[in-house]
């Protein structure tokens, strides 16, 4: 139970022996003290005034009175213009010490079994590589999925891979026409960067012939739709749902490249799923539901045959579902994935984890599943997020105008030896060790400043700024997280909890450290209700800070006094499992020694 847990609890109490009535816990507020006044948290009494009939001052002083007779965890109060500061005593601290020093992963709580929370992240196209934008994703995605379990769910990582469609028929064109049969291993290119770059042919070619039609008198878009490429895509992607098998053939064996590919850049991004989806096996049950929704009327058939969802009662507009030539869109397959996934796991939430762009689509796949008659559909969550723009705009795959994810791993990778060698950070290391070093250090520096951010923000990536040792960065958390592990082993001593005695006081910056390394529990809990990662980057952060501070202050191998310099080694210690239980959240390792 948490220290405002304990004091809630006995407040109530107090509060009701003073003035004879139990106040509304909504009233009962608690802040951290400000750090001009003495104290530890502080109490808002404005609320209780009609209860005590009482001006703040005294209402504050005799609740304060009242509790620190009540709790020996209060040691002290003070009150300043009608607010309440109360000093939580050091052996409580000590106590909390005692008991949690040395408990691995102290903060997480036991997955518990019942309704799993479904979560759906990556979900790339098979007609390019991933690139900066799923980098995003793919992060976002996978340490949500960690705080979540770490927080007692039971977490289900899916990925749906967008493995049919136009998109895909558009690279499956170009290889045909441009293509002389070559592969990965004849190109020496991963699958995936393969397949991409015929999706920039297509689109190349697909431009001159609508620049050709244009001049010839078309509109643009009667020149769109009419041009031959497009025409030749989309009779692909009919003889493709139609069974045709030369081009299932030909589906496959691409498709083939880029899994390969994408299972590269999935390892090297520490990032794993639970079970992995796909498109073509999931949109014949979409198409289903859709067709029980007309017979029920709930769907309807416009002239040319395609059907649609009249949600204009919803305050949205119509909603196309199947298209003329009987072909499904996107939101046909996660109608029927959706409806799967249901059936199979029960879920208590399923969380998509899909940029802001496709809030809509969202909105609307909740919509139609409830006239369809699924209950279950609120328990569909959009975890929506910005997205991440260069600093000379956006990204546009099609044009080839992309950061392509395996190209800015490997120079995040440059980057970090670089800087690594120019402060001689592997001075003593063998080859294999810088590399390993290296590749922690990149990757920390590209994933804290992806989760740094809000997800709900837009974020501007510039990657010189994610690699610094100093600073609000991966690379400074694990520096400060190899510093205390240096510490510790210099000073010889297995630091012991158990021996902790508390005939002495806690110096103010010591008790800063272990009240940060306290809320760690309570910032999981919020981060895991907001499914926001950037509450323990930045708490991970806050705790780095708080400790650098601390040691350039006070001393540890220095100290004179063995018991002392002990307990300061603990906190130490203890600082750093917590900083690895934060970072290990975000998917980050840490070094051992920098």
């Amino acid at each position: 139970m948490t220290i405002e847990n304990i004091l809630k609890k006995h407040l109530i109490d107090v509060i009701d022996e003073l003035y004879g009535q139990k106040p509304d816990k909504a009233q009962i507020s608690f802040q951290k003290t400000r750090k001009e006044f003495e104290g530890d948290l502080t109490l808002v009494v404005f609320p209780f005034l009609k209860l005590s009939r009482k001006n703040p001052q005294s209402t504050a002083e005799e609740i304060g009175a009242s509790l620190i007779q009540k709790l020996a965890l209060i040691s002290d109060y003070n009150v300043i213009k009608g607010f309440l500061n109360l000093s939580i005593s050091n052996d409580f601290w000590f106590g909390f010490l005692r008991d949690n020093a040395f408990s691995k992963d102290f903060a997480y709580k036991t997955v518990e079994e019942g309704k799993p929370i479904l979560i759906e992240f990556s979900s790339p196209n098979t007609n390019k590589p991933l690139h900066l934008g799923h980098i995003r994703n793919n992060l976002l995605g996978d340490s949500v999925s960690r705080i979540l379990e770490a927080a007692g769910n039971q977490v289900v990582k899916l990925n749906l891979v967008n493995d049919r469609g136009i998109h895909i028929c558009k690279s499956m064109l170009a290889w045909l026409r441009w293509g002389d049969g070559e592969t990965p291993k004849s190109s020496g290119m991963k699958g995936d960067h393969l397949i991409g770059k015929y999706y920039v042919l297509f689109d190349q070619h697909y431009k001159e012939e609508i620049a050709g039609l244009v001049q010839d008198g078309r509109s643009e878009e009667e020149a769109k739709n009419e041009a031959p490429l497009m025409l030749e895509a989309r009779e692909m992607l009919r003889k493709w749902e139609q069974g045709d098998e030369e081009v299932r053939e030909l589906w496959s064996k691409l498709n083939s490249w880029t899994y390969a590919g994408f299972d590269e850049t999935y390892t090297r991004m520490g990032v794993s799923f639970h079970l992995t989806q796909y498109e073509s096996q999931t949109y014949l049950h979409g198409k289903s539901i859709v067709q029980q929704g007309l017979e029920k009327g709930i769907l309807f058939r416009k002239e040319d045959g395609s059907v649609w969802a009249d949600l204009s009662k919803e305050g949205l507009d119509e909603k196309l579902l199947l298209r003329s030539d009987g072909t499904s869109v996107y939101m046909t397959q996660d109608l029927g994935t959706a409806a799967e996934r249901y059936a199979k796991y029960q879920p208590e939430k399923m969380i998509y984890v899909v940029g802001n762009e496709q809030n809509y689509h969202f909105d609307v796949l909740r919509i139609v599943l409830a006239k369809l008659g699924y209950s279950w559909a609120s328990c569909i969550n959009h975890l929506s997020y910005g997205m991440v723009e260069l600093p000379d705009g956006k990204m546009k795959s099609r044009e080839g105008n992309v950061v392509d994810a395996d190209d800015l791993m490997n120079e995040m990778y440059k980057t970090a030896r670089q800087k690594g060698e120019e402060l001689g950070k592997v001075k003593d290391s063998n080859s294999n060790e810088a590399k390993e070093l290296y590749q922690k250090v990149s990757m920390a520096a590209l994933k804290y400043f992806m989760l740094k951010v809000d997800p709900k923000k837009k974020m501007l990536f510039i990657p010189e700024e994610s690699i610094d040792f100093n600073g609000n960065t991966g690379p400074f958390i694990q520096y400060t997280y190899a510093r205390i592990q240096s510490l510790v082993q210099k000073s010889g001593i297995k630091p012991d909890s158990s021996a902790i005695n508390d005939k002495y006081g806690i110096l103010p910056k010591e008790k800063e450290i272990i009240k940060l390394i306290y809320t760690f529990p309570e910032v999981l809990d919020s981060a895991a209700a907001a499914l926001s990662p950037a509450l323990i980057a930045n708490y991970a952060y806050e705790l780095a800070k708080g400790f650098n501070q601390f040691y350039q202050e006070v001393p540890v191998l220095k100290e004179e006094d063995v018991d002392i310099r002990h307990f300061r080694l603990v906190l130490a210690a203890f600082t750093a499992e917590t900083i690895r239980s934060a970072m290990a959240l975000l998917g980050i390792e840490m070094p051992e020694r920098m």
